[in-house]
C-alpha cells in the first residue's frame, strides 16, 4: 500500500480526533499534508505551514490523493466534495446534513467521475453501519432498521433519568465534552438522526429520501409531568430513528419513544448508539458504539481513509438492483402527546383517541395519527406541546392507510374514474 497523502478541511473536535487516530495508527500508510481552517489567526499546536485559508491550495494539489471535509457548513461541505471529485480525488465526509440533503446528486457525481465519496463517520459515530449494510446485507432483503442515532441526546436522557439532573445542566456538559454543538439544535430537535436515517434508508433499502419528507421530533419539550409519567409506567425515553418496510412501501420517522426496560435500546446509555437491524434471512442484529466524541468519529473518517487507499467504492446494491419502494408517511401511529391547556392541541387531527387526563397545570392525550398529519399539523411546532411514541407505537397501524388519507385516495381514484368516463364519452 502506498504512502497516501491527505488534505483535510476543518480542525475542529472531529478533525483533531482524525489527526490523532492517524498519528497512533500502526497499520496505516498515510499523512495529513495541509489542512485548510477558516481562521488564520487562530493559535494552533501544530506547525503553522501545515494550515491554509485557500481551498484551490489542495484541490488543485496533485500530490494528495485524498480529501477529507469535516466541516459544518452543509453548502461549503458541498462545494469541496464536487470541486475535490471533479478535479479527480476521491472524499470522506463527516457533513450528514450535506450527504443527506444531496446524496442522489452524489451518487451520480461519483459515476461521472469515477471517484469515490465515503461518509461513515457521519452516521453513528464508531458503529461501521453503512458499510456492513453495504457489504452483509447487499443482497438481503431488510424488514426494518432502528436505532438511537444521536449520542448527544442519549447522554442527556441518560443523565436525566438515571441522575435526575435538569435539562439545561446536561445539555451544557454535554456541549462542554463535546458531545453536543454549541447551538445543539440539530442534535435536540431531532434533525440530526434524521439526516441520519435519511441516507441509511438508501443503504438498507435503496430509495432516496429527502429529510425534508421524513418527520423529526426532538427531546427539548421533555416536561417534569412527562418524564414523571415515564417512571410511573416503568418507561424510559429514548430518541429513536425507524424505517420500516411493510408490503411494497417503506415508513419512517424519528420521534422519542417511552421503551420498556426488556426493549434492547433501553440499556443504551451516556454517548453510544445502537442500530438494529431486521432482515428476512437474519432475523434480528444489534450493533452498538459511541456516537459522539473526537476519537471515535475520527477513527470512523480514518477507516473511510483506509478503504480508499484500497480503491473501495460504496456499490449502492439494493438502490441499482431492486425495484424502487415507495417511501410512505400515510400511515397512523399511536403517540403521547402532552401539554398545558385543552384549547392547544386539535384533536380532529386524530385517528382515535385511547387515553385523556386534564389537570389545572398538566394535560395529555394518547392517541392514533397520520404520521403525516402529524408533520403538518400546525400544534405540533408549539413549544409547550410534547410528543412521545407509546410503547405501542407503531406495532398495530403503521402499514394501515389513515382514514382520512384513505378518503383523499378514494376521492381522487373516483376523480380519475370520472375523468376517464368523460375521455370514453
Amino acid at each position: 500500500m502506498k504512502n497516501i497523502n491527505i488534505g483535510l478541511f476543518g480542525f475542529g473536535c472531529v478533525g483533531q480526533g482524525l489527526y490523532e487516530t492517524l498519528n497512533n495508527s500502526r497499520n496505516f500508510a498515510g499523512e495529513i499534508s495541509k489542512i485548510c481552517i477558516k481562521n488564520a489567526d487562530k493559535k494552533r499546536k501544530l506547525p503553522s505551514q501545515l494550515f491554509t485559508t485557500s481551498k484551490e491550495e489542495i484541490i488543485n494539489d496533485e500530490a494528495i490523493d485524498i480529501v477529507v471535509e469535516l466541516i459544518d457548513d452543509a453548502d461549503a461541505a458541498l462545494s469541496i466534495v464536487v470541486a475535490a471529485l471533479k478535479a479527480g480525488k476521491s472524499v470522506v465526509t463527516a457533513n450528514k446534513k450535506m450527504v443527506a440533503e444531496n446524496l442522489e446528486y452524489l451518487v451520480e457525481l461519483q459515476q461521472q467521475t469515477g471517484k469515490a465519496v465515503l461518509y461513515e463517520g457521519a452516521v453513528c459515530g464508531s458503529i461501521p453501519i453503512i458499510r456492513t449494510l453495504e457489504e452483509y446485507f447487499g443482497h438481503e432483503p431488510l424488514n426494518e432498521i432502528k436505532g438511537i442515532f444521536n449520542g448527544s441526546t442519549n447522554y442527556i436522557l441518560t443523565k436525566i433519568f438515571e441522575e435526575r439532573l435538569d435539562y439545561p445542566k446536561v445539555l451544557k456538559e454535554a456541549q462542554e465534552l463535546g458531545f453536543a454543538e454549541t447551538d445543539p439544535t440539530l442534535d435536540v430537535q431531532g434533525f440530526d438522526p434524521k439526516f441520519k436515517l435519511s441516507i441509511l434508508l438508501t443503504h438498507a433499502f435503496g430509495i432516496h429520501v429527502p429529510p425534508s419528507h421524513i418527520t423529526n421530533l426532538g427531546i427539548d419539550r421533555l416536561k417534569t409531568a412527562d418524564l414523571e409519567y415515564a417512571r410511573a409506567n416503568g418507561h424510559t425515553i429514548k430518541l429513536v430513528a425507524q424505517a420500516k418496510r411493510i408490503g411494497e412501501k417503506v415508513f419512517g420517522f424519528v420521534i422519542p419513544q417511552f421503551v420498556q426496560p426488556d426493549q434492547t435500546l433501553a440499556n443504551i446509555q451516556n454517548e453510544f448508539n445502537a442500530v438494529t437491524i431486521n432482515g428476512e434471512f437474519c432475523d434480528e442484529q444489534l450493533f452498538i458504539g459511541k456516537g459522539a466524541g473526537s476519537l471515535p468519529t475520527g477513527a470512523a473518517v480514518l477507516s473511510d481513509i483506509s478503504a480508499l487507499s484500497y480503491d473501495y467504492k460504496y456499490e449502492y446494491k439494493k438502490h441499482y438492483n431492486l425495484g424502487k419502494l415507495p417511501f410512505s408517511n400515510q400511515s397512523p401511529i399511536q403517540v403521547y402527546v402532552s401539554y398545558n391547556s385543552p384549547e392547544q392541541v386539535d384533536l380532529s387531527d386524530f385517528e382515535s383517541i385511547q387515553e385523556k387526563y386534564f389537570s389545572f397545570d398538566h394535560c395529555y392525550i394518547i392517541g392514533n395519527i397520520c404520521i403525516g398529519k402529524l408533520q403538518k399539523a400546525e400544534w405540533r411546532n408549539n413549544q409547550n406541546i410534547n410528543i412521545v411514541l407509546t410503547p405501542e407505537g407503531c406495532q398495530k397501524g403503521l402499514g394501515n392507510l389513515c382514514v382520512s388519507d384513505l378518503k383523499e385516495e378514494i376521492s381522487e381514484l373516483k376523480k380519475g374514474q370520472k375523468i376517464r368516463e368523460r375521455i370514453t364519452i
